[in-house]
């Protein structure tokens, strides 16, 4: 099994970075993204099955779109059903062929916040066409909320509209070099330093490779397992890295943890001369 360390707070496994969208401020696309190929479905399950975590520390399933992915479906029927599943979506799948394939006790936990999360992406989603699928899912007992990004007229409008539905919707920083509240600014200076990095998330990539941030995994570097490998120990000291200041502004940025509490970060950095 692999364990989940106390300290962590989030688990995230990306199985496409596929999108049916192409938004330019898509955090993904930060300083580039390195293609992955993808882990055969097997292999995938037998992987997540693996892992032992918490009732209130869920496995979040994302991307890209997850549901993009073409074993999607058999993946959500592949995982033991005790392992709490989070989802993040665009909502641009078939709800028909959602509810028929899923149900809703399978995203679907004791929270303070949805365990299906539809990103809003205005230039992308009709928002009539999305409440409408949001209350139907709703209806069949499905726990949906709506997250979007930056404060802008378009959310504001969305929000008024979710609270008449009686539908969850919240907002998210939009995040580059210049927008966001960050516990540690000089990790978007551009100035490649080094650092000890304690890290509190576990990241899978689409292959199955384990990576400690953001920056690592979106450039495919400094992996230090496989979600097949034989013996995992998840790193929870402090590590040595070598490109602070060219972070992903998703790991150094101030936000809520998973119990809804404010000031967490994703990582706890110590600056270093060398």
């Amino acid at each position: 099994m692999i364990e989940i360390p106390r300290s962590y707070n989030y688990i995230s496994a990306f199985l496409t970075f596929a999108c049916n969208f192409n938004c330019h401020y898509c955090i993904n696309k930060y300083n580039g993204l390195y293609k992955y190929r993808h882990l055969n479905i097997e292999d995938r399950i037998h992987g997540l099955n693996r892992i032992k975590t918490r009732s209130d520390l869920p496995i979040t399933i994302t991307g890209g779109e997850p549901t993009l992915y073409k074993d999607f479906y058999a993946l959500c029927r592949g995982i033991r059903e005790d392992l709490p599943l989070d989802l993040l979506t665009n909502g641009k799948f078939d709800t028909a062929e959602f509810m028929r394939c899923v149900q809703p006790n399978r995203f679907k936990r004791n929270a303070k916040y949805a365990s299906i999360r539809f990103s809003y992406h205005p230039s992308y989603t009709n928002i009539l066409k999305l409440l409408k699928k949001v209350c139907r899912l709703q209806k069949d007992g499905y726990s949906v909320g709506i997250w979007g990004v930056g404060d802008t007229a378009h959310n504001k409008k969305t929000q008024f509209f979710c609270r008449l539905f009686g539908i969850d919707f919240r907002l998210k920083e939009y995040l580059d070099d210049k927008h966001g509240t960050y516990k540690y600014a000089g990790g978007l200076d551009g100035k490649r330093k080094k650092c000890l990095c304690k890290p509190s998330e576990l990241l899978i990539a689409p292959d199955g490779r384990l990576f400690r941030c953001h920056y690592d995994l979106y450039h495919g570097v400094n992996s230090y397992g496989h979600l097949l490998d034989n013996k995992i120990k998840l790193p929870d000291t402090y590590l040595p890295c070598d490109n602070y200041g060219l972070c992903n502004p998703c790991d150094i940025k101030t936000k809520f943890n998973r119990f809804q509490i404010g000031g967490h970060c994703a990582v706890t950095i110590k600056e270093t001369n060398g």
